[in-house]
């Protein structure tokens, strides 16, 4: 679902099984949210973050507090979180940390979180080898474009390392960004400037 003002991707990942519904990037629009997570008749379990930027994040504590569900994210990113206050939107104060290795588990289906950093330091993308499929949040972008480098807390460097960790991936691996249209692995063309 795209949400907010930033046209930001919302995730609802669902095991088939027992209707059991990870939100990945609650971003805005938490109404519109609710709304569809009721009409597909799912259960939350979770919201996770791929990093705490503002149109990451706006929706999080509306759900957290409607669904009784917890809220989790990477630790480094909390100061980042934070600052999304001062931008006027209500953040939840996380409920766990997720780092590199970690399962986020929604009924019988997993994913697997991989640390990506660079666009901000805490970034990280949530991946799932048995359904070929990886949401990376700002790390890359449909046609041709990455993460911005221009906060005071982004790593160029880290950014790029972080890509060609994604990119190792198999080819076939669909990828969905923060922003934009989903993609494969095989498709992206590369940081075009």
């Amino acid at each position: 679902m795209v949400v907010g003002q930033m046209q930001t991707n919302c995730y609802l990942v669902w095991c088939k099984k027992t209707r059991k519904v990870l939100i990945i990037d609650s971003g805005d629009d938490a109404d519109f949210i609710i709304n569809k997570i009721r009409d597909l008749d799912l259960t939350p379990v979770a919201i996770v973050v791929t990093h705490g930027h503002f149109d990451h994040v706006l929706a999080a504590e509306e759900l957290r507090l409607t669904f009784g569900i917890p809220f989790a994210m990477h630790r480094t990113d909390l100061c980042i979180m934070r600052n999304s206050a001062k931008s006027g939107g209500l953040v939840p104060k996380p409920d766990k940390f997720i780092k590199e290795g970690d399962w986020v588990d929604f009924g019988q289906e997993k994913l697997k979180v991989i640390e990506t950093p660079g666009h901000t330091p805490g970034s990280i993308s949530f991946y799932s080898k048995e359904d070929s499929l990886i949401f990376v949040g700002d790390l890359i972008f449909k046609y041709g474009g990455v993460g911005r480098t221009d906060f005071s807390y982004s790593n160029e460097k880290g950014l790029e390392e972080s890509i060609e960790k994604i990119l190792k991936l198999p080819k076939e691996t669909i990828v969905y960004p923060g922003h934009g249209e989903k993609m494969k692995i095989e498709d992206w063309k590369g940081y075009q400037g």
